[in-house]
């Protein structure tokens, strides 16, 4: 292999192959002498990869980890493996891994050979996703989302058709400016051109996404994901209720998911903002929570609460009176 730098990178991609190589095998597969294998180890560890050499006459050179993250070759193989469960994770909103998983996957995606790509494109339309607790999933191909996470890191106008909630179509012309994911929705927040304003979008309702490749200068925007939780836990419902409820917010968010309702500190306790369309649904959540809590408005749900524990505690004073 008379190339150094092709030869370079076909050496890392043994060491990444297997633990250990002795110094003949690789200079056989690479087709060169011993002496050159150690120049060239030497290259990969002036570039901040850690090879380490092994003593003796079994010894010979494994490739360590570093204190960063230095690129990795992969096999056809390995680079399919790779791309399908990055898709799938980006794909679910895995809690924790999706921003991470969705900008490794538009890496790699810009780098699979045309071959990979279309057999990856033929794989991803041959798959479907099962979750265990039978709740509706809206599914959002990779290749959408790889498109507005690049048109959000290189702020590039976006366009889509988009389906709103009440059913009705709208072409969408946009500043892509964050993916936000919560645990099966993807949410794309972005400055609505048309509209002047910020709006989010459900991602599984844009269709046709562009990326029309004009730049702009991005608009300062302080907590996307915030407004994301606003609008999905509020936005659609009759009614908007403010609850008062007693425990620590880390607690809290432990018990309301963010698609459920925003919370935020109130001293030792922390004050919830839900949206709902009847009482007697959001009574029974609050409820079923556990930790004490006050409604502070609309006073209607107030009294709505405080008659239904009347009629809790008439029902039941009996069974009090009689107890242990």
């Amino acid at each position: 292999m008379a190339d150094p730098a092709a030869r370079l990178l076909r050496l890392l991609g043994l060491l990444q192959r297997r633990p250990t190589w002795s110094g003949a095998d690789l200079a056989e597969r690479l087709q060169v002498e011993t002496r050159t294998v150690r120049r060239d180890v030497d290259r990969l560890r002036a570039l901040g990869y850690q090879v380490h050499g092994i003593p003796g006459a079994g010894g010979g050179y494994r490739l360590g980890g570093g204190t960063d993250v230095p690129p990795l070759l992969f096999e056809d193989d390995e680079a399919m493996a790779v791309a399908v469960v990055l898709g799938v994770s980006a794909v679910a909103a895995v809690p924790g891994i999706e921003r991470g998983a969705l900008t490794a996957l538009a890496k790699l995606d810009r780098l699979l050979p045309a071959r990979l790509r279309s057999q990856l494109a033929a794989l991803r339309a041959a798959t479907v996703s099962l979750y265990s607790d039978g709740s509706p999933t809206e599914l959002v191909s990779t290749e959408t989302l790889i498109g507005l996470a690049q048109a959000c890191d290189h702020h590039q106008l976006a366009t889509f058709a988009y389906r709103a909630q009440d059913g009705r179509h709208s072409e969408r012309r946009v500043e892509p400016h964050r993916l936000v994911a919560t645990d099966r929705r993807w949410y794309l927040v972005a400055y609505d051109l048309h509209r002047q304003d910020w709006r989010t979008f459900r991602v599984d309702r844009a269709s046709s996404v562009s990326v029309v490749g004009h730049t702009f200068e991005p608009r300062p925007l302080d907590d996307p994901a915030r407004m994301v939780a606003e609008a999905i836990s509020t936005a659609g419902y009759a009614h908007r209720a403010v609850v008062l409820v007693k425990a620590p917010t880390e607690d809290v968010v432990q018990l309301i998911p963010p698609y459920v309702g925003v919370t935020e500190p109130d001293g030792i306790h922390t004050k919830v903002e839900l949206g709902y369309d009847d009482f007697e649904w959001l009574a029974g959540y609050l409820i079923g929570l556990g930790p004490d809590f006050e409604v502070i408005e609309p006073l209607e749900l107030r009294r709505y609460i405080a008659t239904l524990g009347g009629r809790l505690r008439r029902a039941h004073s009996g069974a009090a009176a009689s107890g242990p």
